[in-house]
């Protein structure tokens, strides 16, 4: 009778330890394969394609089974992590052939989404965040560390806004959470496709307390401590190279919520969702790993402080001006590998020959990077750089004495320790090698002697090593010259007593080299574990130096100029600016350069013009510039004046959020009223059409009010483009705004964009000719121009009667139904008239109530007699 799957004795053990890992895939190794049984099996052949099988196939309950090989386990680890699931590694602790009973077996780290170090090719320049949080009084404690870096952050954070915007930002795929986390936040997480981790207890661990040492708020303390004990649990491993926690404050760096860089598009393309076509794109020159990563991180939290903001100025314009030394500090960069993630690696105990070969190679550019900069030095605008510059010249000259140049990568099977670096290793080593040249010598003499010259020496691990010869020349052998071993099909194998002693001496000395060669190879990487956080800082220079040179060589190339940061005032002023990024797309020649003046006192522009004009382009141009301005890169302008701003709030494009349920029109609101709830005098705001999502005039109510809000209240400085061409009277009553339109002209019918931005209101919005462009059928354009004249008509009989200044109510905007509704069939022809009658009788009675008769001339009241006649008389 067969066994249960609960008595066999390995399915007990797999059981057993699946049971402390029911949210995980176990990976259990059984031979050279990984085996997932039950359920994982199950999901697991589906997601990862694999072949499901069963154990027990005669058992009435067989056991689904699949696996995977253990040389190919990374790519199917990489596979379930990217769609969010974790895998727990279940390794053989002790050799088969020694083992009694059962082996022991253990999981030796559980990989989740935010611990994934194995970084892929392409990922170079990507953080992997793992995030924590814990509530506590309405705030939050908040945490994150990438592993692979060993960088640590913490802060407290005041709202679900600050947590989601931070979240997004560090596009984190996994959180760590705590029972202080109310079920509410959870929910608000999990929307963000974010796996929640929990971890309810924490457990000490002293070498992991110098990293919270720093850490004042015991709030950030509890958060830390539960990220650490988590960390701790699935990775089951040293952790020396995590950085002491920096606490930080969000309000130390320019505020950009998640709205802002969306609809910037700063790192991610809006439309591909690819690195394309984004500001990142457009700076990064870096030349290492480690720079992609920090100009992610600048651009994400640009600067407010006005002196390091002139620090990095200060180098740009240095490497700008010192052309052949930059392109040496270019050359030098080119060559360094990721110091940063060397040591993560070495700290983890998985790095191998060629991983120290690459920080070896890394650390001898270190030096011609240091006497470049030296000899630029001249004012001490590297003294900072300098200090952390560290050539770490005793790891250097470590790795030159002991790891062999071209090693393999496997770490136990020899050829990674350097000839001269150990006398001992030396000796096993020169007996291996004279060992086989006896060997050589062996094959030659006996050929030579028996006549047969395709006799071999050969070696496999069962039998050692023999002699082969083929069977059609095995007659040829002397009586008793060999003895033979194996017969093949195709040949024969023999031994002699002299051959084996020497296999012996060969096989002795080759397996206490692979002993002695990997416990060397450990004490080196003993020995550079201590140097971690040197090598740590020094990543962190390398890293500054490349972003600063790539601004350098991104606003040479583009023609950029170095902005000057107020901070005494208000004042804006961009001559001949551009949005970097189209302009790089169309191409220097195609993008109409404008003008952004906005001195102290005129706080508001009221944008008008057609369709696809750029209007949208100039707005999101002015936020690019004060972004790149505030991260220490020169800006796209022949001359750029401006203040330093706390804040940017877009509300730029027509985007509804599917997963809260909620309209465009109410998302369009909730980012307005962010904005109007949180900008200060020193924010800048882009409010793109605000409105257009209701009724016209609910929309017009709306937009207006918001306006003057802005103007009486926020006082930011702000960017408007409305359709609403009846806003742009609000210069008459609003003092610090201003209307600037985009030119547009009409030449045979055709629209022709000019692109450029001028003074004053557009005349009109070129709608019908914005839908011709696209293409629309000429049936519809047409009856759509006989509807616009209709509206026209009906909007000049309101225009007096429905115009709203500061001073009266938003409520009187409200006009009837009947006056404006627009019938999509036609109407009978008496009705028509009537209605057409009507109106023009109710525009005469509302013009004659208008009329100041006392202040007219004889004349002018019979000209405006003759004139309501007139149209009576048409009508």
């Amino acid at each position: 009778m067969a066994k249960t799957q609960t008595e066999t004795p390995m399915m007990k053990q797999y059981l057993e330890i699946k049971e402390q890992y029911p949210d995980a895939f176990l990976f259990y190794r059984l031979g050279d394969f990984y085996e997932m049984f039950n359920e994982d099996a199950v999901k697991g052949a589906q997601l990862l394609e694999l072949t499901l099988t069963t154990r027990n196939k005669k058992s009435k309950n067989p056991i689904p089974m699949c696996g995977v090989p253990h040389h190919a386990v990374q790519n199917y680890i990489d596979i379930l992590i990217d769609k969010g699931y974790k895998v727990a590694i279940c390794e053989q602790m002790e050799d088969p052939k020694l083992a009694k009973g059962m082996v022991k077996r253990e999981v030796i780290q559980l990989v989740t989404p935010g611990t994934n170090i194995d970084m892929r090719t392409g990922e170079a320049g990507e953080n992997n965040y793992l995030t924590a949080l814990h509530e506590q009084d309405g705030k939050y404690g908040f945490a994150y560390a990438d592993l692979s870096t060993g960088e640590l952050r913490c802060s407290i954070l005041e709202d679900d806004d600050s947590l989601l915007n931070e979240m997004i930002s560090l596009k984190t795929k996994e959180i760590v959470i705590d029972e202080s986390v109310s079920e509410k936040t959870v929910e608000k997480i999990k929307k963000l496709r974010v796996l929640v981790s929990s971890q309810e207890s924490v457990e000490p661990a002293s070498e992991l307390s110098y990293a919270v040492q720093d850490v004042e708020s015991d709030l950030e303390k509890e958060v830390l401590n539960h990220l650490l004990t988590y960390v701790k649990k699935t990775q089951k491993r040293t952790l020396a190279h995590l950085q002491k926690a920096v606490h930080y404050e969000p309000a130390y760096f320019l505020k950009l919520d998640r709205y802002a860089k969306q609809n910037l598009e700063l790192l991610q393309n809006a439309r591909t969702g690819k690195k394309s076509g984004t500001l990142l794109w457009l700076l990064d020159e870096t030349k290492t790993a480690m720079g992609a990563r920090l100009l992610k991180q600048w651009i994400s939290r640009p600067l407010i402080n006005p002196a390091q903001i002139k620090e990095r100025q200060l180098i740009v314009n240095d490497q700008l001006e010192h052309y052949f030394e930059r392109s040496s500090l270019q050359d030098e960069l080119k060559q360094v590998y990721d110091i940063e993630r060397l040591a993560g690696r070495i700290a983890f105990g998985n790095v191998n020959g060629r991983d120290l070969i690459q920080l070896k190679t890394s650390l001898a550019h270190v030096p011609q990077i240091r006497y470049v900069l030296e000899e630029l030095n001249e004012h001490g605008i590297y003294d900072g750089i300098l200090a952390r510059l560290d050539p770490v010249e005793d790891v250097f000259e470590l790795l030159d004495r002991s790891i062999d140049e071209e090693p393999p990568i496997s770490v136990t099977e020899g050829g990674v320790i350097k000839p001269g670096y150990n006398e001992e290793l030396d000796k096993y080593t020169d007996a291996m090698k004279n060992g086989k040249q006896w060997l050589a010598e062996l094959e030659a003499s006996e050929r030579e002697k028996t006549g047969i010259h395709n006799l071999k020496i050969g070696f496999n691990r069962v039998f050692g090593y023999y002699i082969e010869v083929s069977k059609a020349n095995v007659a040829k052998l002397p009586e008793g010259r060999y003895e033979r071993k194996q017969t093949l099909v195709n040949a024969e194998r023999f031994i002699t007593p002299e051959l084996k002693e020497k296999e012996a001496l060969i096989l002795g000395a080759e397996s206490k080299t692979f002993e002695l060669e990997y416990r060397l190879f450990v004490e080196v990487r003993e020995k550079v574990k201590k140097q971690i956080e040197r090598l740590q800082k020094l990543a962190a220079a390398i890293a500054e130096l490349d972003c600063l040179q790539s601004f350098a060589s991104v606003s040479e190339d583009n023609h950029f100029v170095c902005p000057t940061l107020v901070s005494d005032s208000h004042d804006l002023e961009i001559k001949a600016g551009w949005h970097p990024v189209v302009e790089r797309v169309l191409g220097k020649q195609s993008y109409v350069p404008n003008d952004v003046s906005m001195p102290e006192g005129r706080d508001i522009l009221l944008i008008t013009g057609p369709n696809m004009s750029g209007k949208s382009t100039y707005m999101r141009q002015l936020a690019l510039t004060v972004i790149m301005a505030q991260i220490g890169c020169f800006v796209p302008a022949k001359e750029a004046k401006m203040p330093i701003f706390d804040q940017i709030f877009t509300r730029i494009g027509a985007a509804d959020d599917l997963i809260s349920g909620e309209s465009t029109f109410m998302v369009e609101m909730k980012e307005t009223n962010e904005a109007l709830q949180n900008a200060s005098k020193n924010s800048l705001l882009l409010f793109d059409e605000i409105g257009r999502g209701t009724a016209t005039y609910d929309g017009m109510a709306l937009a207006q009010a918001i306006i003057e809000y802005v103007h009486d209240n926020v006082q930011a400085k702000t960017l408007f483009s409305t359709h609403y061409h009846e806003l742009t009277v609000l210069d008459e009553e609003l003092e610090h705004l201003e209307n600037i339109h985009v030119g547009a002209v009409e030449k045979n019918g055709e629209l022709v964009f000019l692109h450029k931005m001028k003074k004053g209101p557009a005349d009109r919005s070129y709608g019908i000719h914005v839908a011709k462009l696209a293409g629309m059928p000429e049936k519809l354009l047409e009856r759509a121009d006989v509807i616009l004249k209709k509206l026209e008509s009906t909007s000049e009989t309101h225009a007096e009667t429905q115009k709203t200044t500061k001073t009266e109510p938003i409520e009187e905007l409200s006009v009837s139904e009947g006056d404006v509704q627009l019938s999509l069939f036609k109407e009978p022809a008496e009705k028509k008239e009537s209605t057409k009658t009507g109106r023009k009788q109710s525009k005469i009675v509302s013009e004659l109530e208008k009329a100041d008769l006392m202040s007219l001339t004889p004349m002018d009241v019979m000209l405006m007699v003759h004139k309501w006649q007139q149209e009576l008389k048409k009508g």
